[in-house]
């Protein structure tokens, strides 16, 4: 068993405004892995010292080692500097960091969890490579699909889901979680 934690950062947006949108799907799955703790969920809370909202699990809560549970406090495309603090604080090397985030250039719903690679355009992942100063943290993307027509991708990475889109979002948190946990065994 290893003695260094893990660091698992959902991407998102505070505050309630940004509550349900496609960007802050970092933010649901960060929800169902908290939900899944034993014996009783966990339960984030703030960490002024890395302006995060934090659980930190002790081995055995979640995952056979220790694990914390972050969601930034900041704005998706400044995401790295409190990565960057949250890897300081807990003394995470950067392969020992999973990045959950919303993912444009995947169908809706699917799930991937990858080693190093590019960020596809992705601001909250160009932050948190260049703070880290590495490509090399693993990261669990979300797909959210394309938008639309000729739907700006901003405009479409901050709306709500659709109804329909909504309803499925928890089973896709679920979905996440599990490939996540998985790859952990």
């Amino acid at each position: 068993m290893s003695e260094t934690p893990l660091l698992i950062v959902g991407l998102g947006n505070p505050g309630p405004k940004y509550s349900g949108t496609r960007h802050n799907v970092g933010h649901e799955v960060i929800a169902e892995l908290a939900s899944r703790a034993t014996p009783q969920a966990a339960n984030l809370s703030l960490n002024r010292k890395t302006n995060a909202e934090i659980a930190e699990l002790a081995p055995g809560r979640l995952e056979a080692r220790r694990v914390i549970l972050a969601q930034p406090r900041t704005f998706m495309n400044t995401s790295g500097g409190a990565v960057k603090a949250l890897a300081n604080y807990f003394s995470v090397r950067p392969t020992d960091i999973i990045i959950i985030h919303d993912e444009l250039e995947q169908d809706f719903g699917a799930v991937r969890l990858r080693l190093g690679g590019g960020d596809h355009g992705h601001n909250g992942l160009r932050s948190v490579t260049k703070s880290l100063g590495t490509k090399d943290y693993q990261r669990l993307s979300v797909g959210i699909g394309r938008p639309p027509g000729r739907l700006d991708p901003a405009s479409f990475v901050l709306a709500k889901f659709s109804k329909k889109e909504a309803a499925e979002v928890p089973i896709i948190a679920a979905d996440a979680a599990d490939e996540v946990l998985q790859a952990l065994t």
